[in-house]
């Protein structure tokens, strides 16, 4: 009984021995954590204060140059950058512009895997920061449309430069070609650039089919009709044909062979014809 006894706490002590370890650990690594993110953010600030109103701090750059650190953070890069990120969307909400764009820029640096970080970085740039900076400058009312369309394309060219960068680390996303495309469309409202980005998109792997409907859409817009034409009769046999997508492709088709007055004997042929013609609210 007395053996059975000393065995168990033994046992205990041993279990709490282990636990007491695993906390340390953590704890150092927390603290290190802390430490790291102050020194990282030390010189992105004086970069930012140096360089303000203009906000085109190279904080990336300036994290990367810390890559000696970052290396030794090894498994905790990610907590690191999570903890950033939360950071960050506490700061987003205060609207608080310039702690905002160092934090994007800071997260991305720590840990560029995620293409999360990526993707919602740029949309802060292009569009938050847009209207942040606007209020600044006395608001929508106040400042003339063709200062606030200058300043908008500012915002989206950092953000196209955020995303470009995330291409030499995922050169193969059509996430971030897509995003790319949004901001081009929507804040550049340059339509060729942006019927680029959604066509390199669809040239990526696994990427959604309605990138590739977008980019005929804006060929179409273009004036580009017949490209458009031929583009839709290449793509439709790729797509599914239980996808609700495929059908309203194929009403698209028809839209363009009737624009174009295409000859009905050289019109498409699919599995599931629309009579040529038909308009592409009919075929939904």
């Amino acid at each position: 009984m007395w053996r059975e006894g000393a065995g168990s706490r033994c046992s205990v002590f041993a279990n709490v021995k282990s636990r007491l370890l695993a906390l340390s650990v953590t704890v150092g690594g927390l603290v290190l954590t802390g430490a790291v993110m102050r020194w990282l953010e030390a010189p992105l600030w004086a970069a930012l204060r140096a360089e303000q109103p203009a906000l085109r701090l190279d904080s990336t750059g300036a994290a990367a140059g810390q890559g000696v650190m970052l290396g030794l953070l090894g498994g905790f890069r990610a907590i690191v950058a999570d903890f950033t990120w939360l950071r960050l969307h506490v700061i987003w909400e205060q609207r608080d512009l310039a702690t905002t764009d160092t934090l994007v820029r800071l997260v991305t640096a720590i840990d560029p895997r995620p293409i999360y970080f990526w993707v919602n970085g740029a949309r802060i740039m292009a569009f938050d920061l847009a209207a942040w900076r606007i209020e600044l400058a006395g608001g929508y009312e106040s400042m003339p449309v063709a200062q606030q369309e200058q300043l908008g394309a500012q915002q989206a060219r950092l953000a196209i430069r955020l995303l470009e960068e995330a291409m030499t680390f995922h050169p193969a996303n059509a996430a971030l070609w897509i995003e790319r495309a949004n901001i081009e469309l929507n804040r550049l409202h340059d339509t060729a650039a942006a019927a680029v980005s959604y066509r390199k998109a669809w040239e990526q792997p696994g990427a959604p089919a309605y990138a590739a409907r977008l980019h005929a859409e804006l060929l179409r817009r273009l004036g580009r009709k017949a490209e458009a034409l031929v583009w839709l009769t290449r793509l439709h046999p790729q797509l599914p044909p239980e996808e609700e997508g495929t059908e309203l492709v194929l009403g698209r088709i028809r839209d363009l062979e009737r624009e174009l007055a295409v000859p009905v004997m050289q019109t498409y042929r699919s599995p599931s014809p629309v009579p040529p013609g038909r308009p592409a609210s009919e075929a939904r």
